[in-house]
């Protein structure tokens, strides 16, 4: 067995350098922009999320052991293939973590907290949640240790990816070479998720592939057109870290305790962010057929003006 190191904790050191030079940055070009309390906010949350994971990680772990020797299918090692392949696969586990974490209530409120800043920089990707275990969000890890992924191989590739996911929110980078860009995660393809502009919602999932997202159709582009602006849908409004951590929680039990059909109280818990039993809310899915309708109406005047017979070609005369 080896032993492998927590990679998060070593690469702590060189977070904080880079967000102090993508503010020195930002003061010099003014291509980033930071808050202080904003910041501040991040950097608690970070924080409350590393003591969580000391609170929790060590059951997790080993739940990950048991399942690992009581249920796994094959005994795959440690190996360079099996790292490589570890990392795959988990960044897959991942993509599909974060796609249920923005379609399922339960996990988004676990998940919400990493969306509530209007700002988008580095400091933005240390704003991380403190209730993902409680949310049960590692059941979707637990394949890996079934199909034969040691637990401790499993957490320092996931802390590798974590570690990639630093350096992308930010806005001091544009592009990427095309080939990167089709290929992996980058500044541009998660802005598009982090923005709350009906065009790029419930977008680019990934980690630090971005080719899921393209196979499973959820990939959207960042348009030069369309800058991308940031936070929840209803913007919290607050800089307080608790009721950053735990104001979506808070909103199920609120939401549960007005109605006494269970149906309802399944949906306020399971259903997408957003839905109410009354319709008094919209999901993401209704926000964005309302914005295409709307583009639409936009664009059929237009349309009608073109096609209408004042402004159609002449037709031709038969000659007599």
């Amino acid at each position: 067995m080896m032993n492998l190191p927590n990679p998060v904790l070593y690469a702590i050191p060189a977070f904080v350098v880079l967000i102090i030079a993508e503010m020195v940055y930002g003061r010099l070009t003014g291509r980033t922009l930071f808050e202080p309390k904003d910041t501040a906010t991040s950097l608690a949350m970070g924080l409350g999320s590393q003591i969580a994971g000391l609170i929790f990680g060590g059951l997790v772990l080993a739940l990950g052991f048991y399942i690992w020797e009581h249920y796994r299918l094959f005994d795959l090692g440690f190996h360079w293939w099996t790292f490589l392949l570890a990392f795959i696969l988990d960044d897959l586990a991942y993509y599909v973590f974060h796609r249920a974490s923005h379609r399922i209530r339960w996990f988004w409120a676990a998940h919400v907290i990493h969306h509530t800043s209007q700002h988008y920089n580095l400091s933005t990707a240390l704003r991380q949640t403190w209730t993902g275990a409680p949310a049960l969000t590692f059941i979707f890890s637990l394949p890996l240790f079934v199909l034969g992924f040691h637990p401790l191989l499993i957490a320092f590739i996931s802390g590798i990816n974590l570690i990639y996911q630093f350096w992308i929110h930010t806005e001091a980078i544009t592009r990427m070479p095309r080939w990167f860009e089709a290929i992996f995660n980058t500044p541009s393809h998660h802005r598009v998720h982090h923005a709350t502009n009906p065009r790029y919602l419930d977008a680019n999932y990934a980690g630090a592939l971005i080719i899921w997202d393209r196979m499973f159709g959820t990939f959207v582009p960042e348009l030069d057109e369309e800058k991308c602006r940031y936070g929840t849908v209803k913007q919290l409004g607050t800089f307080n870290p608790l009721k950053v951590a735990f104001h979506e929680w808070v909103g199920i039990f609120s939401d549960v305790i007005r109605t006494k059909n269970w149906r309802h109280w399944l949906g306020y818990a399971f259903g997408p962010p957003g839905w109410s039993h009354d319709g008094s809310r919209m999901t993401s899915d209704q926000i964005k057929e309302s914005w295409a309708a709307h583009q639409n109406r936009q664009t059929q005047p237009d349309q009608q003006v073109r096609q209408s017979p004042e402004n159609s070609p002449a037709k031709p005369v038969p000659a007599e």
